[in-house]
């Protein structure tokens, strides 16, 4: 709306409508920063999670690797090594928070997948390695939905509390001055035309 609007009761009417849709659109992107802030409080909770996880589950998993390169030696254990298919089984999609595209980094392990190797021919420490890192592989996967989500989130936020800003400390005072102005203007017009009429009411019982 032009702020040298002309003062007239259409005039006015319409910049209170102005003033009511910047205030509620005040309102909704503080709820929506709100929700979003709470979600990325949630989400760097679950990462500090899942690391700590990864960590602990990566020290178990060298360790256990560590014990059968000695017993089964280096060299068995890179031809195991190399035998493992590609995985392929990650599938990534999306949902919405509030506009947000968050990803979703799906991966199910396989229960009933058989390791790439004979038992009779390895170890126990073998199988605790393998385990391990495929719980790591697990972890790995809900860490980047979380971390990537997070990082969208913060973008989102950082967003939002701009326009939120902007609407607060300029568009809303912007609408207020001028239906403050338009309405005095109008209050100034009706008390010359009440002293017109009066002048002129005068005048013909004079």
């Amino acid at each position: 709306m032009n702020l040298n609007t002309f003062p007239t009761k259409g005039n006015l009417i319409l910049a209170k409508n102005s003033l009511a849709l910047a205030s509620q659109g005040y309102e909704l992107m503080d709820k929506k920063r709100n929700i979003l802030l709470r979600e990325l409080m949630g989400l760097i909770d679950q990462a500090k999670d899942i690391q700590a996880e990864i960590d602990t589950t990566f020290t178990e998993a060298y360790k256990a690797l560590q014990k059968a390169n000695i017993e089964l030696g280096i060299g068995f254990i890179q031809d195991i090594a190399g035998t493992i298919p590609v995985d392929d089984t990650i599938r990534i999609k999306t949902r919405s928070i509030m506009g947000t595209e968050i990803p979703l980094v799906e991966y199910t392990p396989s229960k009933d997948e058989k390791p790439p190797y004979s038992f009779y021919s390895t170890s126990d420490s073998l199988d605790e390695a393998r385990i391990a890192f495929e719980r790591v592989k697990e972890l790995t996967a809900n860490l980047a939905t979380v971390e990537t989500s997070a990082y969208r989130l913060a973008e989102s936020i950082k967003k939002t509390q701009k326009r939120a800003n902007a609407l607060k400390n300029i568009t809303i005072p912007t609408y207020q001055n001028l239906v403050t102005t338009i309405g005095n203007a109008l209050e100034e017009k009706d008390r010359e035309e009440f002293t017109r009429l009066k002048v002129i009411k005068r005048s013909k019982t004079g």
